[in-house]
């Protein structure tokens, strides 16, 4: 347990330093990604056909996971009455 711990110890450092100091070795790059993910978003936004539309869809599939509930809900009901 000890030998995982302090494994797992110097990997948090070694990756922090990494994350660190990866950006001062290559200042280029994370330029370039904040231009491409500008880029990405002005392209997603002129894209749209209805300005006044929500610029976020969320999908929430309420009714399949009130149907799941329902039937898991039996089934473990069931399962328990007949380990009886």
């Amino acid at each position: 347990m000890s030998n995982f711990l302090l494994t797992s110890l110097i990997a948090s450092v070694v990756l922090t330093l990494a994350l660190n100091l990866l950006p001062a070795l290559f200042p280029k790059a994370a330029a370039k990604a904040e231009r491409k993910i500008l880029e990405g978003v002005q392209k997603t936004h002129e894209n749209r056909v209805d300005p006044n539309t929500p610029k976020v869809r969320v999908f929430f599939p309420w009714k399949a996971m009130l149907l799941i509930s329902v039937v898991l809900t039996v089934a473990v009901n069931l399962i328990g009455f007949v380990a009886r």
